[in-house]
């Protein structure tokens, strides 16, 4: 009846502590319930100003204030920025998809749309191409004004990237597509013939940046693709990357990914097959003579077996010199019924059996060397030679390998020049992904290094930083320290919170107790009482029982008692020591008052 007492005197005394902190915890709360999304979009919109796409003439110059956007001047074979008549220059396809590996028809059945990004927005406004099926198969295709040669020239190809939903398998690249009568009288699909095919594929443990060229044999006619050794991988993120193949007419090439050089190389040597075949070949018609000794070493014919070599002599044999342990308990089986083991209830002797318990390891060997029947161990026998052969020697009639002989490659033919490449009069996509949502923009296909760059600067530059900082504000951020005894919240660590409490108030109370009081009320009215709840529970908790507390908990609850004294004295002091100069305060005040008024 007294621990009751006790506990509700202590624990009503403490509640005003217990109920500011319980405030506190309130406001958190209220941040809790706020979704992930509104919180990253109140944290990036008042930390980055999202500038915003404004579309006048189709091709109008940027102007305007910093936060407003146009499409670009920038001038090209081709360049598409996805402006409200994309419709006239873009043809989604719906043809059948040749796949020589099966008989299954395959039908681009995916859809096409223009519209802004759902994910990571960087530019308000600002729309692009977007695949909108996961796991279909998509094509769409623009035919340029006139097609590009670029024989002679540089060749520049600039995109932009933005996978929504990541990229766990499917492709996001381009294809610049022959100009020929084929182009311009059938669908476009996988059996449309491509000059180039550049961009990022990814699946499963693939991951490149693809750069794939078809080139005609001047001999034979025919094209092959050449592949480029080593691709660069692509990045998978769900912020806009900028991809970027420059082709230059002594025949070298750099890709760069995001504005960094990733890759660069010689379209004459890092590709494969390579470009030019080899000027001579193996002799298909040159055999290997029958006498021709190719083995480079064989058994000595000289060697015999040593009389002494016996190769039926065990690996192991008896140890005869081993002898019993004294604590071997050979009448103790090594393994017993389980004692605990039950038959179970369901056990039906005549269609199941006698019902045997299962075994378990012996406990009386648990401290012996080992129980059972004692048998000598075996050792390695030092008389073991195995198998006997003879040394190897080098081979006297060796020849060395054979190679067939060269000749002249009837299909040489040396080209210099592949960066010309066929005229191209299209640019497509024909792709197949499991992800949805992948966005293509601000497309540069021309002729100026300058231009590219250009435009990289109005539009990948001017989007991404607004990206990062929103990708970075949706992150969930690390847990800090507490700047300061405000910051602390009572649920997550109520020690530290009653210990920073009281020890502020100390601080201000040496200074200002009436201060101290309003602004940390809590300590004033029940710091010192959770010390007491504290041992009421330790000591009552025995008390309830009958029994006498242990020393333990005696030792703990006068320590804890001695600091609530301690803790008390210093908050009567600080108080005591403030009133004083309260008071000083108060009599110069007086004393100046009552000199001026006489």
């Amino acid at each position: 009846m007294r621990l009751n007492q006790v506990l509700v005197s202590a624990l009503c005394s403490s509640a005003t502590l217990l109920g500011h902190a319980k405030a506190n915890e309130v406001e958190f709360d209220e941040v809790e319930d706020a979704t992930p999304t509104s919180i990253a979009e109140t944290a990036t919109s008042s930390a980055v100003e999202k500038p915003t796409f404004t579309v006048g003439d189709s091709r109008s110059e940027r102007g305007g204030s910093s936060s407003s956007y146009r499409p670009s001047k920038i001038k090209a074979p081709f360049f598409e920025q996805f402006t409200d008549d994309w419709d006239s220059r873009w043809a989604p396809s719906h043809a059948k998809k040749e796949d020589s590996k099966t008989d299954e028809e395959w039908a681009y059945v995916g859809t096409w749309a223009v519209e802004e990004p759902h994910v990571l927005k960087g530019i308000k406004g600002d729309k692009g191409l977007v695949v909108k099926n996961p796991a279909a198969h998509h094509a769409i295709s623009a035919k340029f004004d006139k097609k590009i040669d670029n024989k002679g020239k540089t060749l520049v190809l600039q995109y932009e990237v933005k996978l929504q939903n990541g990229l766990e398998c499917g492709g996001a690249y381009m294809k610049l597509l022959q100009d020929n009568k084929k182009l311009h009288a059938e669908e476009f699909s996988n059996a449309s013939p491509y000059v180039i095919m550049f961009g990022p594929d990814k699946c499963g443990a693939t991951n490149k940046v693809h750069f794939i060229f078809k080139h005609k044999n001047p001999k034979t006619g025919e094209y092959e693709e050449k592949h480029l050794k080593s691709a660069p991988a692509a990045r998978i993120s769900k912020v806009t990357s900028l991809y970027t193949l420059v082709i230059n007419p002594d025949q070298t090439f750099v890709i760069k990914v995001d504005g960094d050089e990733v890759k660069k190389g010689s379209l004459l040597e890092d590709f494969d097959p390579s470009v030019n075949p080899e000027k001579e070949i193996d002799d298909a018609k040159d055999l290997k003579p029958e006498d021709w000794v190719d083995e480079a070493r064989i058994p000595d014919p000289k060697a015999t077996k040593p009389e002494d070599w016996d190769e039926d002599a065990p690996y192991e044999i008896t140890d005869e010199e081993a002898t019993k342990p004294d604590d071997w308990l050979e009448d103790e089986p090594s393994m017993v019924p389980d004692p605990e083991a039950e038959k179970p209830e369901d056990w039906d002797d005549e269609e199941d059996g006698d019902w045997i318990p299962p075994t378990v390891p012996n406990p009386k060997c648990e401290d012996a060397s080992g129980c059972g029947k004692w048998e000598q161990p075996t050792k390695k026998n030092p008389d073991y030679k195995g198998k006997w052969t003879p040394e190897y020697i080098d081979n006297p009639a060796y020849k060395g390998v054979w190679k067939p002989k060269k000749i002249a490659n009837p299909d040489y033919f040396e080209d210099k020049t592949p960066a010309n490449f066929e005229p191209m009069g299209a640019i497509g996509f024909e792709i197949w992904t499991m992800q949805n949502d992948i966005l293509f923009d601000n497309i540069y296909i021309g002729h100026s290094i300058e231009d590219a760059e250009k435009l990289k600067a109005e539009t990948y530059d001017v989007k991404r930083p607004v990206e990062d900082a929103e990708d970075e504000a949706s992150k969930p951020k690390p847990s800090e320290s507490p700047k300061s005894p405000l910051d602390l919240k009572f649920l997550e660590d109520p020690v530290l919170y009653v210990r920073e409490k009281i020890n502020l108030f100390l601080t201000i109370a040496r200074d200002d107790p009436v201060q101290a009081i309003k602004f940390v009320p809590e300590v004033a009215g029940g710091a010192g009482l959770l010390a007491v709840t504290v041992i009421a529970l330790l000591i009552g908790a025995f008390g309830l029982k009958g029994a006498s507390p242990p020393p333990q908990v005696k030792n703990a609850a006068e320590r804890v008692q001695k600091a609530a004294v301690d803790a008390k004295d210093q908050t009567v002091d600080a108080a005591a020591s403030g009133a004083e100069k309260v008071q000083a305060e108060v009599n110069k005040r007086t004393t100046r008052s009552s000199g001026a008024a006489e």
